[in-house]
């Protein structure tokens, strides 16, 4: 009886080891969130504070996203997607602004140049084999000098500026906004409906796993799982609720992340993105479609580029020499502090959310508190540096 209860603790313990190891980031990221809002004496806390941390690091999210698939085939990365944003806003600030087009008609052509680089860095890689960081380091250099030569141009000042009001609403505004202050009804509601959401799919996954036979959460550890991610979600978007509404901001992350967690976790392909990195030989003679996989990733990633590209000329209302700077490093922190692994194979969107969230706080909050810039910089280093070191040595104990 005693070697029983013996061994149930034993387990019972494991299973917490497991289950800290498992969402040590998440951990993190709520302690360094306490430390700011100490810190900032609950500045941090103010419904402004959620609105413009979502606002500040949708880029992130969203290239993250990208970045995500590219690092699963085997470590890549894309170190042109930065310069890349600055090029496509100085094109889109060129028909928006001074040639005064649609603000559709702009959209979908700046769509068309992101698939059409995509097709073309895709075809490099997948098919003439050129090494990503090789071909991506080229738009590196090339773009953000192209771009700066359109704007200096078109423009006295080296910058173009205001966008239409019809573009900045559909990428920075407010869904049924309110005035801040005031509860937004619809944006409280829509938080309630989430969190019933969120609840009820863990309660179904864990359904479809044990009729499939599989393991699976214990009711207590769904229930709360469920609890405190309903929590959240209704606290953030209360706040948002205080704040004017939903941003659409938030609708475009939001929706980003739903269908790349779908492809990464449902779909043929996003676990074909895996494969590859796990093992590109083993995947070809399994008969993957290696480079078709390799293309879909780099294609996906320039689309994902002009998407960010539009939520941060609404965010900044201008086209300029230096937007965009250093985005790539701010999507590869994301995936690494994530978890994603650096050599492919492992990592998710969630896991990728929770690191750009990670950065998000960290940023906003060394903002708050007017820490200096350098600084701000060695802190961010430090921190994917930590992340790296961690990452290793979970898989050395693992091992």
């Amino acid at each position: 009886m005693d070697k029983t209860l013996t061994d149930k603790k034993a387990v019972d313990k494991q299973s917490i080891i497991e289950a800290l190891k498992k969402n040590a980031m998440l951990i993190i990221l709520v302690l360094v969130y306490l430390f700011f809002l100490i810190l900032t004496g609950g500045s941090i806390f103010n419904p402004s504070s959620f609105t413009e941390l979502i606002n500040q690091n949708a880029y992130v999210y969203i290239l993250g996203a990208g970045m995500l698939i590219c690092m699963l085939t085997g470590g890549n990365i894309d170190l042109s997607c930065g310069a890349f944003v600055c090029l496509l806003g100085a094109i889109g600030g060129v028909f928006m602004i001074v040639q005064g087009m649609g603000t559709g008609v702009s959209i979908l052509l700046l769509l068309l140049i992101g698939i059409v680089y995509g097709a073309i860095l895709g075809y490099l890689i997948a098919y003439v084999h050129i090494p990503p960081w090789i071909a991506t380091l080229a738009g590196f250099l090339a773009f953000r000098g192209l771009g700066t030569s359109i704007l200096s141009a078109n423009s006295k000042t080296g910058s173009l500026a205001p966008f239409p009001a019809a573009f900045q609403n559909m990428f920075y505004g407010r869904i049924l906004p309110t005035e801040k202050g005031v509860l937004n009804v619809p944006c409280f509601a829509m938080g309630l409906i989430c969190a019933a959401a969120v609840i009820l799919i863990l309660l179904m996954n864990r359904k479809s796993r044990l009729s499939k036979g599989y393991e699976a959460d214990t009711m207590r550890g769904v229930m709360v799982k469920g609890g405190i991610s309903g929590t959240v979600i209704i606290l953030v978007m209360t706040k948002l609720a205080m704040d004017g509404g939903i941003p659409t901001t938030l609708l475009w992350v939001a929706g980003i992340i739903l269908i790349y967690s779908f492809i990464t976790g449902k779909t043929t392909v996003g676990r074909h993105f895996y494969v590859l990195g796990g093992n590109i030989e083993a995947a070809r003679l399994s008969g993957v479609n290696t480079r078709r996989v390799m293309f879909l990733a780099y294609l996906n990633m320039a689309v994902l580029t002009t998407v960010a590209t539009f939520t941060v000329l609404a965010r900044s209302q201008s086209a300029y020499a230096d937007v965009g700077k250093n985005f790539e490093m701010d999507a590869i922190s994301a995936c690494v502090v994530g978890g994603v692994s650096a050599s492919g194979g492992a990592g998710t969107v969630l896991g990728m959310v929770i690191g750009a969230t990670l950065i998000g706080v960290i940023n906003l909050g060394m903002s708050l508190i007017s820490l200096d810039a350098n600084y701000q910089r060695v802190v961010k280093g430090f921190v994917l540096l930590a992340a790296v070191v961690f990452d290793i040595l979970s898989k050395k104990r693992t091992k």
